[in-house]
């Protein structure tokens, strides 16, 4: 269970856009063991799915069956969390009501660190 203790749901469908909607979940310390699979904290405690670019979702699923089958027993929290999210990625691919989108992430490692927001940049025209 998530550690303020409070009870939040382990998995969401937010809809971006009308009719569209990603994947949201708590936090997940198995989840993290999956190498290629980045948990993107977009709220404090929730998190977004993001996979690299030509990663299926079947690969998604697969990796989730074996951390569930490969897992010793963990903590209810941890155990739900990944049930679930197998069962819904299971269901969402046999109805086809997958599609993926790709997002813009920003290495900052590469640029040396913070990124200036501000909209007087340099270098903007006006």
């Amino acid at each position: 269970m998530p550690l303020n203790g409070k009870r939040q749901k382990q998995i969401e469908l937010v809809e971006a856009t009308p009719g569209l909607a990603i994947i949201i979940v708590g936090p997940s310390q198995l989840l993290q063991k999956i190498k290629w699979l980045r948990l993107v904290e977009v709220a404090p405690m929730r998190f977004l799915l993001s996979i690299p670019l030509g990663t299926s979702i079947d690969s998604l699923e697969l990796a989730i069956i074996e951390l569930l089958e490969d897992a010793k027993p963990y903590d209810d929290w941890e155990h739900s969390l990944l049930s679930g999210l197998r069962d819904l990625l299971r269901r969402l691919r046999i109805r086809g009501g997958f599609s993926k989108a790709e997002m813009l992430f920003i290495d900052t490692r590469a640029i040396g660190g913070g990124i200036d927001v501000d909209p007087g940049l340099e270098g903007s025209n006006g």
